[in-house]
C-alpha cells in the first residue's frame, strides 16, 4: 500500500520505530478497517493491526496488509505493545484522551511521541482513486440536487425536504450524509449552518441547500441557493454578488496559490458590495474521508495548495431578517489548474411554482 510507504518515510524522519493510528478515518486510510475498534500499528519493516475477539475475521478480510494482534479484557494495547519491545512509539496526541494516554502508560514503557495531524498531513494530497471514488460521492450529490429541483414546492417544511434530500442520497448508492445536510429558507437563510426545521417554504423563499454523502468513505460537499417562484431585485443582487465572488475566487485555485489570498479574492468582492460584514465565515476547506480537513481557505491560512488537493470554495452573505446566499463547488487542485468536480447549475434558478 503507497499509505504504508508514505507513513515509513515520515516515521524515519522522525527517528521512530512506529506509529499507532485509531482515529477512524486515519486507521480506515492506513488499513481499510471499516469497523469500529482497532488501532493499526506501523513500524519500520511489518504492520499489525490490534483488535479484539469482534473485529478478527473483518481485519482478515479488510486488512490483507496486517497482522492480527489480539487484545481482551485481560490483555491491553499496552501489554501488546510491550511484548513488542518497541523503545518510541508515535501516537495521535489530538485524538487520544487523556485517560487513555494515561492508561496506556501503565503498561507500556517506551517512549510516546505527539504525532498531531501525522496521517492528516499525509491526507491532503489524494491518489488517484481516492479522487474517483469523491467525484462518484459528488455525483451522487449532484444527481440529487436535479432530482430535488422537480420535489420542492411551497407549502412544503424544511424538514419534509431534508428527509426527501437523504432519502435520494441513500437510494443513489452513498453510505449517508457527509454532514448534517443544511436547509434553510426565507428568512432562515441568514443562517449559515440553518438545519431543517417545520418551518413551510413559501412562494418567493430563498432556498439554501448545503449537503453532501460519504461513497465508500470519501465525502462530497457543495450548496446551491435556488428561489422557490420568482426572485426579488433584492434577492437577484445578492445571488449575483456572491456568484461573481464563488467564480472571481474560482480561478484563483491552482498549486501554489496561498489560501488566505483566495479568501480574499472573494471576500474582496463581498465587501466592495456592501456586504463585507454578512459574510462572517472563510471562504472553504479542504474535503476527503473527512468532510471537513486542512488547509482552509480563509482569512490566516497560508497554506500553499497543491496537486491532488480538493478543496470548496463556498461565499455568501446573510442578512438577518431578509435571508442568504450560499453557492459551494467542490474543486481538485490539478497540476496546471484546478478541476470543478460539482456540475449543477450556479446561475439563478427560479423555480415554476
Amino acid at each position: 500500500m503507497k499509505a504504508l510507504k508514505q507513513i515509513r518515510e515520515k516515521l524515519e524522519e522522525l527517528s521512530l520505530e512506529g506509529g499507532i493510528f485509531f482515529k477512524p478515518e486515519n486507521r480506515y486510510y492506513v488499513s481499510g478497517f471499516t469497523g469500529s475498534t482497532g488501532y493499526a500499528l506501523v513500524l519500520k519493516d511489518k504492520a499489525y493491526f490490534i483488535t479484539d475477539f469482534r473485529y478478527i475475521s473483518q481485519v482478515k478480510e479488510e486488512c490483507p496488509d496486517f497482522e492480527i494482534l489480539e487484545i481482551s479484557t485481560s490483555k491491553t494495547l499496552g501489554d501488546v505493545l510491550e511484548e513488542l519491545n518497541l523503545n518510541s512509539l508515535g501516537f495521535e496526541d489530538d485524538f487520544m484522551t487523556v485517560e487513555g494516554l494515561q492508561t496506556l502508560k501503565k503498561s507500556y514503557s517506551g517512549q510516546l511521541v505527539a504525532m498531531k495531524r501525522f496521517i492528516e498531513n499525509i491526507r491532503q494530497i489524494k491518489r488517484e482513486d481516492e479522487i474517483l471514488l469523491m467525484k462518484k460521492a459528488q455525483s451522487i450529490a449532484d444527481e440529487t440536487f436535479s432530482y430535488m429541483l422537480d420535489f420542492i414546492k411551497p407549502g412544503m417544511s424544511e424538514r419534509e425536504v431534508y428527509l426527501e434530500l437523504v432519502t435520494q442520497l441513500t437510494q443513489r448508492g452513498a453510505q449517508g450524509e457527509s454532514f448534517k445536510a443544511i436547509v434553510a429558507s426565507g428568512v432562515r437563510g441568514a443562517l449559515p449552518h440553518g438545519s431543517a426545521t417545520e418551518k413551510i417554504i413559501e412562494k418567493g423563499d430563498l432556498l439554501t441547500l448545503d449537503f453532501g454523502c460519504v461513497y465508500q468513505g470519501y465525502c462530497s460537499d457543495m450548496t446551491r441557493t435556488i428561489c422557490v417562484g420568482k426572485a426579488s431585485e433584492k434577492q437577484k443582487e445578492i445571488y449575483h454578488v456572491v456568484l461573481k465572488a464563488q467564480k472571481e475566487a474560482l480561478k484563483a485555485i491552482k498549486p501554489g496559490a496561498i489560501c488566505k489570498d483566495i479568501d480574499k479574492v472573494a471576500r474582496d468582492i463581498i465587501t466592495e458590495a456592501g456586504y463585507g460584514e454578512n459574510f462572517g465565515h472563510g471562504l472553504g476547506h479542504a474535503v476527503g474521508l473527512e468532510v471537513h480537513e486542512n488547509p482552509r481557505l480563509n482569512m490566516v491560512d497560508e497554506s500553499i495548495l497543491k496537486a491532488g488537493m480538493v478543496v470548496t470554495d463556498e461565499p455568501g452573505i446573510y442578512i438577518p431578517g431578509f435571508g442568504g446566499v450560499r453557492i459551494e463547488d467542490i474543486i481538485l487542485v490539478t497540476e496546471t489548474g484546478s478541476e470543478i468536480l460539482s456540475t449543477s447549475n450556479k446561475e439563478l434558478i427560479e423555480l415554476e411554482v
